[in-house]
């Protein structure tokens, strides 16, 4: 449907963003660059499981895209959108996060969501022979959407020293190159990735 990225395209992000944290000038301080990179590696491991939950909950997105087309129901449901927000506040305070933090990266994850269903339903509307030809049951995906956002609170409680590195930004971007290749994400996905995960670093 949409160009995949290519594994020699996520390895060279990859060395890209690891230079970000290479950068120091080699004479003033010629050992702290590998040590400053493995800091990266080692953040990166630490909020793998978001990054690789949100992908999930992205990819859901065309379920919901697809019980949604060729309906009344809207992408943007704020009485359903305040739901899931109200539940992963009491998540939040259920394992420890932060709830006004929690809910910050719960409004990119229904942001990144929408991205997929706007861009699902331009695909169609262009493509009518590709549009979905069963309408799958919302309640069903909403289940699935409960689980996994039980494991993304769950996942950022576990994360708050990762969360609070100053390198946290860098090893995010690590992780989500990582998890966009290994789950082979078009660009669609991939860019709702990078949105559901963009307050993850505060």
């Amino acid at each position: 449907m949409l160009r995949r990225l290519t594994a020699a395209g996520v390895a060279a992000a990859t060395v890209l963003a690891a230079s970000l944290v290479t950068a120091a000038p080699a004479q003033a301080q010629p050992t702290e660059p590998p040590a400053r990179t493995e800091s990266a590696t080692k953040i990166a491991t630490g909020l793998r499981a978001i990054v690789d939950l949100s992908a999930q909950r992205v990819l859901v997105g065309d379920l919901v895209a697809a019980s949604k087309y060729g309906t009344d129901k809207p992408i943007d449901d704020p009485a359903r959108e305040q739901v899931v927000l109200d539940a992963a506040a009491d998540l939040a305070r259920e394992y420890g996060a932060d709830p006004a933090e929690v809910v910050a990266i719960f409004k990119d994850q229904i942001e990144a969501s929408k991205v997929v269903q706007r861009g699902l339903f331009r695909y169609w509307d262009a493509h009518p022979d590709r549009a979905p030809t069963e309408r799958p049951d919302l309640n069903v995906i909403r289940e699935e959407i409960n689980r996994l956002n039980v494991g993304i609170v769950s996942s950022i409680a576990r994360a708050e020293a990762e969360r609070g590195s100053l390198l946290c930004g860098v090893g995010l971007l690590l992780a989500d190159l990582r998890v966009s290749h290994e789950r082979d994400l078009d660009a669609l996905h991939a860019r709702a990735l990078a949105r559901s995960v963009d307050s993850v670093c505060g």
